[in-house]
């Protein structure tokens, strides 16, 4: 039997206890524009789920944690292309990087994480697949979903109290002169935050260098805030500048030309439209699809043409150029990895983002010509 729905009418808070008390077994899939989730059940308890969201994969999970570097994901992630069915978890308890029980640790707290992200969802479609089996290569885990809901409808009010603070992730914040957290414990991620800080980094790009939940990241900023240890001093525009396309045309005319693009194989120009279409329209469901019917073909168009998966990007412009490009967060997260050694694929796995829009930043800048080969 299948169970569907929309979170906007059935929220994770009553669907998890719902799915535990009829002792389910099977796979809850939600998604929600190009993010899809799954959460595995066996019996009513929560086994495992996954993420197609970039920021929430394993191995940027890891890097959050302190658990590894870029250079090591990059490293196992090029092995576990040659070994396609090995879960990452496995390449790097193999290479040394943790014990066992500490993997499982690893994986219950990512797999609570894709899971609590969800209550802050308000709009989202869900299908319960009642039987439906888990991927053969999942290393199961044990979580009562009543755990979650509790955790999940906590952090609901928290986000609220979040935003009124810290209202986008393109707010800059600055150290206030003589103020110092009242303790920081050992291994706190604290004293990297304030780095970032110093740095005069938006909050998106604090994120995105931290590998980090915005939760996690801003409800770190939002007690030193709190603590007047920081204060926000700033909040950028919406990025403008080179790299941003003109603006396009109303949503039902943007969505017909990016529908004529991606049949005649602009495929460039139909994802640049339609990342700008489901910014202002972001519940737009056949943008929504055009979106995963063009990503891949414009993935493989251009690792094909322009950016080849071997190719080392170098950057041509000065620092007094990038700074008056308004770049926006991710520009600038995939601008500072390009270091003259890495190539466009070890680039591609580390970055926090869809491999296609990674590609689209990278051709933006290309074409920019702030960096080139």
């Amino acid at each position: 039997m299948a169970i569907a729905g929309n979170l906007a009418t059935m929220g994770m808070a009553e669907l998890l206890p719902f799915l535990e008390t009829g002792q389910k077994s099977g796979v809850l899939s939600v998604r929600r524009e190009s993010v899809s989730k799954e959460i595995f059940f066996e019996k009513g308890s929560i086994i495992g789920s996954t993420s197609t969201d970039p920021k929430e994969y394993f191995g940027q999970f890891l890097l959050h944690y302190g658990k590894i570097d870029e250079a090591q994901l990059q490293s196992a992630l090029e092995a576990q292309r040659h070994q396609r069915q090995v879960p990452l978890g496995n390449i790097l308890l193999s290479m040394g990087v943790f014990s066992e029980p500490e993997m499982m640790e690893l994986l219950r707290l990512r797999a609570l994480e894709i899971m609590y992200e969800l209550f802050l969802w308000e709009q989202a479609d869900f299908r319960f697949a009642d039987q439906a089996k888990p991927p053969e290569n999942l290393i199961p885990i044990q979580i009562k979903p009543t755990s979650v809901v509790m955790e999940g409808v906590y952090r609901i009010d928290e986000w609220r109290r979040y935003r009124q603070v810290l209202s986008s992730d393109r707010v800059i914040l600055g150290l206030v002169p003589g103020r110092t957290p009242a303790s920081v414990e050992e291994g706190s991620d604290i004293p990297r935050i304030l780095w970032f800080v110093k740095k005069r980094m938006t909050v998106g790009e604090i994120c995105y260098n931290m590998h980090a939940s915005p939760f996690h990241i801003y409800s770190r900023l939002h007690q030193l805030v709190a603590e007047g240890v920081v204060q926000v001093v700033d909040e950028l525009p919406q990025p403008t500048g080179t790299l941003v396309p003109t603006e396009p045309e109303a949503g039902g005319q943007a969505l017909q030309q990016a529908k004529e693009h991606f049949a005649s194989g602009a495929l460039f120009e139909a994802l640049t439209l339609l990342e700008r279409l489901l910014e202002s329209e972001p519940g737009n469901a056949e943008a929504s699809a055009l979106l995963a019917a063009v990503e891949p073909k414009f993935v493989q168009q251009t690792c094909s043409r322009l950016l080849a998966p071997e190719k080392v990007p170098k950057v041509l412009a000065s620092l007094e150029t990038v700074m008056t490009m308004g770049l926006g967060p991710k520009e600038g997260f995939i601008l500072s990895r390009i270091n003259g050694s890495w190539d466009v694929r070890s680039i591609l796995s580390i970055c926090p983002f869809r491999e296609a829009e990674s590609l689209l930043i990278l051709r933006k800048l290309l074409e920019s010509k702030l960096i080139g080969f």
